[in-house]
């Protein structure tokens, strides 16, 4: 089962209270809504012009407070105002919604001029006769911002160009028939989440909002209702705060028409069918207390699949510290940080790696276990696995190694939503290796969200078409290869969310996408790639990539100069810019 990593306060874990007398329990509450219904009249008349406008206006407030913004994730994270590790809040904050926002504002400019927002997209193809949009990179500032990293989204099978084009726009392609009022359930850890999800529900189906944040982010109210002013003076948006009553009581209102929420699956399904023993029976039968659609992203156990090659020692402490930096990210608090790194016991160099890889997650710069409930988790791991390292300065860490078959189970089943990674042996080695570790993942893992697989150029062009197959017979919503899925989160014309497929009742990762900013109707997943390894050594190994250190990885000692610089970028795009955040990734 997935862990009971707290969403706190995100609703109550019992039915809604029915009161017998007319005084409302919320009455702030009652007025937000109201203000939609009738906002959404206003939202319903609004050109794409006009709706354009009003993004660009979120965009530029976005970067104007994104000093704001760092500085309240700071407090609520506990992090050293001066730790490069401030770095996490520019860049998975203000600078994707400030992408976002561009991003949508441009799909919204071509369907106002009457094209689609696939006009001039790169078309593709990959295994199963599907068709693939390229997401990354879209122009020259990608390419050299993010050199050797690209993104593709796959649509479903049996979705043509043609059919991509037409259907892209989704419910901007009639703005006048809107959808009613929604509620977004904020995150309590990425502090973008919250209002990347508000705008996605605000264009792509074209629903009012009610933003709830969740306590853990309260302090970010006066930055994001300075950021949202434009949609909130209109009447499109209402920001709300409170404990679980208060969300409890919002997503049974009658003025709701839509939930979307991220966080648990425990969560949704207490939303959905209530708790206890009549939830669970409701959960068995399918018969939903919550009486509305609900739309979901709730994360689960991500693995990291490393194939077998060879490795220099620069490539072993570098994926090393790749793959540290996917659990520990966010201090580990992310929906899709690396939970279980699967390995081949026949690959010659897998003890090595697996020290390189105990090293990186001892000495990774340390920090405030932030996120409620975190040193309880990580206490239950070691429970389940006593023989686990307990790593950095004070042991909050957790290494989980070298075990019998069968013994890791745990591992699998529980999101421990805390600084906890495993490391699974299958034990096969080659493509034989690849094929059964693409099957552990798919049967055994709770969840699909993401996914990363770390190999050497040399092992996926020994593969071929096998490589190819490898990744069409994974059952996830984004696929990172050399890279961390945390890439696709951060690409605005990318998709984020499950692998589609789920129902409420066997909801795993969720039930939808998100981001999505090329408004792209029916996709599968994205896929992502980054270069193996960093300049220079790419360019000496012969890879297509000038990156150096990502400015994510946890060991990048100009992360927090680079993220503002790249905030800075994104709101205003210039050639100008560009020494300035180059010379700052060279010295991460």
């Amino acid at each position: 089962m997935y862990s009971t990593r707290a969403e706190l306060s995100t609703v109550s874990t019992s039915e809604p209270e029915v009161t017998s007398n007319t005084t409302s329990p919320h009455p702030e509450v009652d007025a937000a809504l109201a203000d939609l219904a009738e906002g959404e009249k206003t939202w319903a008349d609004l050109s794409l012009t006009d709706r354009r406008t009003l993004l660009d206006k979120v965009h530029d407030l976005t970067v104007q407070h994104a000093s704001d913004w760092v500085d309240a994730a700071v407090a609520i994270k506990g992090l050293d105002p001066k730790s490069p590790l401030v770095g996490e809040e520019w860049m998975s904050g203000p600078y994707p919604l400030a992408t976002g926002t561009a991003a949508l504002s441009a799909s919204l400019a071509k369907l106002d001029a009457g094209t689609s927002p696939l006009d001039g997209a790169t078309f593709g193809t990959a295994p199963g006769g599907r068709t693939t949009v390229k997401a990354l990179p879209l122009n020259i500032f990608d390419k050299l911002l993010l050199s050797g990293f690209s993104a593709d989204v796959w649509l479903q099978p049996g979705i043509d160009r043609a059919t991509a084009q037409r259907d892209a726009g989704l419910a901007q392609r009639d703005p006048s028939r809107t959808q009613g009022v929604g509620v977004v359930l904020g995150a309590g850890n990425i502090t973008s989440i919250a209002p990347l999800d508000t705008l996605y529900e605000l264009i792509a189906h074209n629903r009012v909002v009610a933003l709830k944040l969740n306590p853990v982010t309260d302090r970010l109210l006066p930055v994001l209702t300075r950021v949202l002013e434009p949609l909130i003076s209109i009447g499109a948006v209402r920001l709300l705060t409170g404990g679980a009553d208060v969300g409890t009581y919002l997503v049974h209102h009658d003025l709701v028409d839509h939930v979307h929420m991220t966080g648990s699956a425990l969560t949704h399904d207490a939303i959905v069918f209530g708790t206890g023993e009549d939830g669970a029976r409701r959960k068995a039968a399918n018969e939903p207390l919550l009486g509305k659609a609900i739309s979901s992203e709730l994360g689960g156990v991500s693995p990291t699949i490393v194939l077998p090659g060879e490795w220099s020692r620069a490539d072993i402490k570098f994926q090393a510290e790749h793959i540290a930096t996917q659990r520990l990210h966010n201090g580990g608090y992310n929906c899709v940080a690396a939970q279980a790194v699967v390995v081949s016991p026949e690959w010659k160099q897998r003890d090595e790696f697996v020290a390189a890889l105990k090293e990186a997650l001892d000495k990774a710069p340390e920090r405030t276990a932030y996120y409620p409930g975190s040193d309880a988790r990580v206490a239950g791991a070691v429970a389940s696995f006593p023989t686990a390292a307990r790593l950095g300065e004070n042991g909050g860490r957790v290494l989980v190694s070298d075990l019998e078959p069968g013994a890791y189970a745990p591992l699998l089943q529980t999101e421990y939503f805390a600084p906890v990674l495993g490391v699974i042996d299958v034990p096969h080695g080659g493509a034989e290796f690849a094929a059964h570790a693409a099957d552990l993942v798919n049967a055994d893992f709770v969840g699909t969200l993401g996914i990363n697989i770390v190999a050497a150029p040399q092992t996926i062009h020994e593969m071929g078409a096998e490589f190819d197959s490898l990744l069409e017979s994974l059952r996830y919503g984004t696929i990172a290869v050399n890279a961390w899925t945390g890439v696709g989160y951060l690409t605005a014309t990318a998709t984020w969310g499950a692998f589609p497929g789920h129902t409420l009742n066997d909801v795993q990762s969720g039930i939808g996408v998100v981001h999505n900013a090329l408004l792209i109707d029916r996709p599968e997943r994205t896929v992502v790639r980054g270069p193996f390894r960093p300049s220079p050594r790419s360019i000496l190994n012969r890879e297509m990539s000038i990156s150096p250190k990502p400015p994510w990885f946890v060991t990048n000692r100009t992360a927090a100069t680079t993220g503002r610089l790249l905030t800075g970028f994104a709101g205003a795009p210039s050639w100008t810019r560009l020494p300035a955040i180059f010379a700052s990734a060279l010295r991460g």
